[in-house]
């Protein structure tokens, strides 16, 4: 019964600086095998973060230029306001 219980105890456990290896060949081979896939999707990924940070620079941009000329319009209308009315008899 002893002889049995040590046939199996000859194989040892691997270490962990092992398993960490074993695990970095298998993320390896993965990489290998799929890096057109993954670099695709990296590379739509990229696009779609770009494109959506300069649609909110560009929105940005837009609004602030439309607040000028609201402020404009704004004190435009105060200056025809202060003045009254444009009428034949007081122009």
């Amino acid at each position: 019964m002893a002889e049995e219980g040590s046939c199996g105890a000859t194989k040892a456990a691997p270490t962990a600086a092992e398993v960490q290896l074993q695990r970095r060949r298998q993320e390896l081979e993965y990489l290998k095998k799929n890096a057109a896939r993954i670099r695709s999707r990296n590379l739509l990924t990229g696009l779609g973060i770009g494109a959506f940070v300069v649609g909110i620079f560009s929105y940005t941009i837009l609004s602030v230029k439309q607040e000028r000329i609201v402020e404009e319009l704004d004190e435009e209308a105060r200056i025809h306001i202060i003045r009254g009315p444009r009428t034949g008899a007081n122009s």
